[in-house]
């Protein structure tokens, strides 16, 4: 299911997914009892997981304002390009500077990206790391090719990453630079509440197309999958 909310400027547009995010939070932490101690004497955690890219920066921004607890949520990323922290590329470099910074730098960061080992090696890692839990709030973006996370349809693991149960791969686009560190399909179905932050007529007639009528992309994959829903704000 898709719910579509539409903003002419784009400070409300990330204000506004900036509150929504942050409510949901909110609300993930009562649902795990955030307030008491659990057995072992930890105080439970949410997790949420965002998007890299140029267009995120503003809503980020305001998400590291927003007055939550962050000192029990954890921040990771939907995806990340294999690249040292210190690439202008990283989406981990990204998130340093732009959400884990106000009240939201008490927060607990996972990166996805560690260069010093071989990628495949990582990957294993990451799937058996029991601190990596299914993130319970994900902001996605959308490139115009239709990919969200890093699950692009040219990539030689398009196959596996959309049907694999494993929570993280591995993917080598054909067409845009650098090996990524992704959540697979199966994983972006899980997350309990998704977000999907695009601005653009050109992204919103990508999207359309997508929903009209399965296609050979992730974002059409994951709207036609059974059970999603997807709340989409989009700026003209």
């Amino acid at each position: 299911m898709i719910e579509l909310h539409t903003f002419d400027d784009p400070r409300a547009h990330s204000n506004a997914l900036a509150k929504a995010v942050s409510d949901a939070l909110k609300a993930s932490l009562a649902a795990r009892g955030a307030a008491s101690a659990d057995a072992a004497g930890q105080t439970a955690h949410a997790t949420l997981a965002v998007s890299g890219g140029t267009s995120p920066k503003p809503f980020l921004q305001s998400l590291s304002r927003e007055p939550l607890d962050w000192a029990h949520i954890d921040v990771t990323l939907v995806d990340d390009r294999w690249v040292p922290e210190t690439d202008s590329a990283s989406n981990a470099q990204l998130v340093r500077d732009t959400l884990l910074q106000n009240a939201a730098g008490s927060a607990y960061f996972l990166p996805l990206v560690d260069t010093a080992k071989p990628l495949e090696a990582h990957i294993a890692e990451l799937n058996a790391d029991p601190r990596r839990r299914l993130p319970d709030v994900a902001v996605l973006g959308m490139g115009e090719d239709g990919h969200t996370a890093s699950i692009f349809a040219d990539a030689p693991e398009w196959d596996f990453a959309i049907s694999t149960p494993d929570r993280f791969i591995a993917v080598h686009p054909g067409a845009a630079p650098h090996a990524r560190v992704s959540l697979s399909m199966s994983a972006l179905k899980q997350i309990g509440q998704l977000y999907l932050f695009i601005a653009g007529q050109k992204k919103l007639d990508v999207l359309n197309a997508a929903l009209a009528a399965p296609q050979k992309n992730a974002i059409s994959t994951l709207a036609h999958a059974e059970g999603v829903k997807l709340d989409v704000y989009w700026c003209a």
